[in-house]
């Protein structure tokens, strides 16, 4: 079992704007980031109406406690990313329409699909999560640190947290639902809903936010899109122009990269202990300074006097 702490985090969200081009030297993770904000906030409703069904199905109290602690940790992070988007939708009011249809797309999950399948859908989705993360808080120094302290600060600390949390989706499903063939069988129809989100989320971005503020054209994040859209300007087909079409992950290593791939193949596999994962060093940085005292909610900009003592 893993030992979770529920830590309760507020990012001052409300005390200034927030900007959609939060990290203005990687306009593409920008606005993939603020899609993450958007699908966790319907993701993570979705998990605790989800536990709140699977709860009385639980006979082992082990795993009843790790079920609540889970569930406690990813109602924080709701809580956290529905501030982010709130400071979004107050300078992009339009937003307020993407959010709620990223919203009702896990809501129509909870009404129209079974328990066993929403198990499913948060241990495969879940699973990812570690192999994507490491990818991204190794290179924290370009992808978060050049940007708001207060977005990429909320960012690090979800994705710690998914991290510690790593294996309460997949323990939570084996002991209820307990198959692979059927976590596996439905991994395409998890997957397919999960870019659907994300896509849902963008279109909105290009529709709501000017791109003078995006910089980029949202969708440029699927490949399947920049593909049409360069087949339609060869072709001289008319096509609406979003803007550039850069990738968040264009300056990253590629064999980071590859490995980061590689990693979310495994973890759909019979068997996945995600507690055998390679981590990023910068949790245990995290957890660290959290215990001292640090204000992690200020990661690169907390006073260097704390930070100092945090490192000892």
């Amino acid at each position: 079992m893993t030992d979770l702490q529920v830590r309760k985090m507020r990012f001052a969200f409300a005390d200034y704007d927030v900007p959609f081009l939060w990290n203005e030297e990687n306009p593409a993770f920008s606005s993939m980031a603020n899609a993450v904000s958007f699908l966790a906030i319907g993701f993570e409703k979705m998990i605790v109406n989800m536990i709140r069904e699977a709860m009385p199905l639980i006979t082992d109290p082990a795993i009843a406690q790790e079920a609540d602690a889970f569930v406690r940790q990813e109602g924080q992070h709701s809580t956290a990313h529905r501030q982010h988007a709130n400071g979004l939708i107050k300078q992009y009011p339009g937003l307020q329409e993407t959010l709620n249809a990223v919203i009702a797309e896990f809501d129509h999950l909870t009404v129209h699909t079974s328990l066993d399948y929403r198990l499913a859908y948060t241990a495969d989705l879940e699973a990812t999560f570690t192999p994507v993360f490491k990818l991204m808080l190794d290179n924290d120094s370009t992808l978060f640190q050049p940007g708001d302290d207060r977005v990429a600060s909320l960012f690090i600390w979800h994705f710690v947290e998914e991290v510690e949390h790593r294996s309460s989706a997949l323990i939570i499903f084996e002991s209820i639902v307990g198959s692979d063939v059927y976590r596996m069988r439905m991994a395409p129809s998890i997957f397919g809903h999960v870019m659907k989100v994300i896509r849902l989320a963008c279109d909105g971005f290009n529709k709501h936010v000017p791109l003078e503020d995006r910089k980029i054209d949202a969708l440029s994040m699927f490949g399947s899109y920049r593909l049409g859209q360069r087949l339609r300007r060869r072709l001289r087909l008319r096509t609406q122009d979003n803007g550039p079409m850069p990738r968040a992950f264009d300056d990253l290593p590629l064999r980071e990269q590859l490995i980061a791939m590689v990693g979310i193949i495994r973890s759909q596999l019979p068997k996945h202990n995600p507690d055998h994962e390679k981590l990023p060093a910068l949790a245990d940085l995290w957890f660290e300074r959290y215990a001292s005292g640090y204000d992690v909610s200020h990661w690169y900009t907390a006073d260097p006097v704390a930070s100092k003592k945090a490192d000892r």
